[in-house]
């Protein structure tokens, strides 16, 4: 019997479900993968196993590190709006055998864990203090 790879499990996922571009489950696995080499380097656990919450986090990480202020937009572009359609995303994971699950791990405990714009439009908008709150003087014009 042959073993499917990721590449061709991700392609079928996204033929089956149309919602998630197959960048975006690349992603999620680099996630996942930056995610486990973060709590490695801080020594803070010894499961292997990663949380919804620990994995939604490396997420929004990962997101602003790859793509700063068009983290927002390319998510977007891949059909990932919120927090539930990653957690959609590790469950279609986890049906094809490429990620495992707890019983405590559950779709519900993905939904509307951080907001979207918040996590990736706000912090790239600019302050609205202006600079100078002085009004600007007004000049008279010359003959």
């Amino acid at each position: 019997m042959q073993t499917i790879g990721f590449q061709e499990t991700i392609e079928a996922l996204s033929r089956e479900d149309n919602r998630y571009n197959p960048e975006a489950y690349l992603f999620l696995r680099d996630s996942l993968e930056a995610t486990i080499k973060r709590r490695k380097k801080s020594r803070k656990e010894t499961s292997p196993h990663v949380g919804a919450i620990e994995l939604l986090e490396g997420f929004r990480l990962h997101a602003l590190n790859e793509f700063g202020p068009m983290s927002f937009m390319v998510l977007d572009y891949w059909g990932v709006r919120n927090t539930e359609d990653v957690g959609q995303m590790v469950f279609n994971l986890v049906q094809a055998g490429i990620f495992g699950k707890t019983d405590e791990d559950t779709l519900e405990s993905f939904r509307s864990v951080f907001d979207f714009q918040e996590s990736f439009v706000l912090p790239f908008r600019p302050e609205e203090n202006p600079l100078n709150d002085e009004p600007p003087a007004e000049v008279e014009p010359t003959l």
